[in-house]
């Protein structure tokens, strides 16, 4: 080419018909909407899950629900939701009430027992230490506690577990689990554990945080970030991914775990184990 003409294809590529690039429609990848994703609202600053879907004249609707309760409706538009901060196009939400029948097995892989009702509560207990590791076990074995009448409480922090035996005082028929983080031998957590009659029975899982009992692969990362001793875990967890407040954190966590298969082994043996335990009959 020589000096003085213009070379179309640096603007405009091989066919010059078709225009500049800038002019072209932008794609995006299309997802299937799943009950329970949690999308957001590109433009709007909406975040919520999915809850259901409706088609209508002016064209096909996702229904999404925030945090707070509060739903709205918002038309399915090319790359008008963010997934995981990429954007994307959201297909027809399907009923999943037109889809196969609800498996046999619960979240804990155990045999569903169908039409349970509401139980006189177990006088048994099992103890967690916060408010998350409740969510976590009543996700997965809710079902299970629900056919056995056990019922679940937390203990604001394992510090207070002490105070909280002196007050329920239990026996062979009143039995308590507890379920901690980080029982290794050695710390400070197996040494508060120890020793606390035949009636109380303590198991856990080697972890800092019940976060970290739940599988990278759940979550979506290679592997749980390293977090220097004296930092808080949970805030340093979701500086270092990127998660925003350990709120934001929480509810990505939560939203992960949908089934045993979401969770290390360490954290099913040990809530399997409190549960046998709080279950059994005592023997005569």
């Amino acid at each position: 080419m020589s000096a003085g003409q213009f070379d179309y294809r640096s603007r405009y590529g091989n066919d010059i018909l078709k225009g500049h690039q800038r002019n072209q429609p932008q794609t995006f990848p299309e997802v299937r909407p799943e009950l329970d994703m949690v999308v957001e609202v590109f433009a709007d600053d909406f975040v919520g899950a999915i809850v259901g879907g409706e088609r209508t004249a002016d064209g096909d609707f996702i229904r999404l629900e925030d945090r707070h309760g509060k739903d709205r409706l918002f038309k399915l538009k090319p790359g008008g939701f963010l997934l995981e901060g990429k954007r994307i196009t959201l297909t027809r939400y399907i009923d999943p009430r037109i889809l196969p029948a609800k498996p046999e097995r619960s979240n804990s892989g155990s045999r569903r027992v169908e039409g349970v009702t509401a139980k006189v509560a177990a006088p048994s207990r099992i103890w967690v230490e916060g408010v998350h590791d409740a969510a976590i076990v009543e996700k997965v074995w809710g079902h299970d506690l629900r056919v056995e009448g056990v019922v679940v409480e937390y203990l604001e922090g394992l510090d207070n577990l002490e105070d909280k035996l002196r007050e329920f005082q239990p026996t062979a028929e009143r039995r308590v689990g507890v379920l901690a983080d980080h029982l290794v031998e050695g710390t400070k957590e197996a040494r508060m554990t120890a020793n606390l009659g035949p009636h109380v029975m303590v198991t856990g899982h080697p972890y800092i945080d019940i976060w970290e009992a739940v599988k990278p692969s759940s979550v979506k990362i290679d592997h749980w970030p390293h977090v220097p001793r004296g930092e808080d875990w949970k805030t340093g967890t979701c500086q270092r991914l990127g998660w925003g407040t350990p709120q934001d954190g929480w509810r990505r966590v939560y939203r992960s775990v949908n089934s045993f298969r979401d969770i290390d082994s360490t954290l099913i043996g040990a809530v399997e184990r409190l549960i046998d335990f709080v279950t059994v009959p005592p023997e005569d």
